[in-house]
């Protein structure tokens, strides 16, 4: 009598990587949106702002509605509450308990994880933009431009921001990122053309300002949503400068434990 072999047999080792890594991926998703402080980064203040000075007249954004000149600023403001902010925070408590150490000796290589991490932050970002997009329309926004464009701006953003984030977290400690983090959002929320134009402020401080992440990605998709210009080479190429240094940054001195 033969038996079918293999029917119940248990079949020890590590699952495919795409499924590894899917399902880390699936994992950082859910924590991500379950998180109290990551939803207020991610959904509460940017839906309070756009709603606030899209209605009330605080800040004078030129010619045309305000919600023209807020939606693209606050588009890049949820780019950075999540690929820089909330990640660089997530990652920095991960380091201090051990959790980064852990994954790191499972089957998921290194890289692997880092891959499921930016997963979840896209997945996060469609679901902001999502809300964001339909909320701007409600207020009465009209954008133009190509989306592809768009589409290529905040790509770049997020790999500007998430090379920066990754570098807080793996270097400084847990309460340190923590700290640093919210002090940058705050900082570049106001002085990187969110809220207020950069015309607003000096001519040497607009120089320096203009070549911030936030403000090269905010002025790149304002040009595109509310001007319907061509491509923005110049912030692009700004982006590209900080996701590559970022990045590499964070790939030589990110440190598990």
């Amino acid at each position: 009598m033969t038996t079918a072999t293999g029917t119940y047999a248990p079949k020890p080792g590590a699952a495919p990587l795409p499924r590894m890594i899917a399902a880390q991926a699936a994992l950082e998703t859910k924590m991500l949106l379950r998180n109290g402080e990551q939803l207020l980064l991610t959904v509460v203040i940017p839906t309070l702002l756009l709603v606030l000075f899209s209605s009330v007249d605080i800040v004078d954004t030129g010619k045309g509605k305000a919600v023209d000149f807020l939606a693209p600023g606050i588009l890049a403001l949820a780019v950075m509450s999540t690929a820089f902010t909330g990640q660089a925070i997530a990652t920095g408590f991960e380091r201090r308990y051990g959790v980064l150490k852990r994954l790191a000796s499972s089957p998921l290589p290194r890289w692997g994880l880092m891959t499921a991490k930016t997963a979840a932050v896209l997945v996060t970002e469609v679901l902001q933009v999502i809300l964001l997009t339909a909320i701007a329309f409600a207020l009465g926004w009209s954008p133009h431009g190509d989306p592809a464009t768009v589409l290529l701006l905040l790509i770049l953003g997020t790999a500007a921001f998430s090379g920066l984030g990754l570098l807080m977290a793996g270097t400084l400690k847990a309460e340190a990122t923590l700290a640093a983090a919210n002090l940058v959002f705050l900082l570049l929320l106001v002085g990187g053309g969110v809220l207020v134009p950069l015309d607003k402020f000096g001519s040497g401080a607009q120089a320096v300002l203009g070549l911030l992440p936030i403000s090269a990605l905010s002025d790149g998709l304002r040009d595109v949503l509310r001007h319907g210009a061509g491509v923005p080479w110049g912030d692009l190429g700004i982006l590209a400068v900080w996701a590559v240094v970022g990045l590499a940054a964070a790939g030589k001195f990110f440190r598990w434990e």
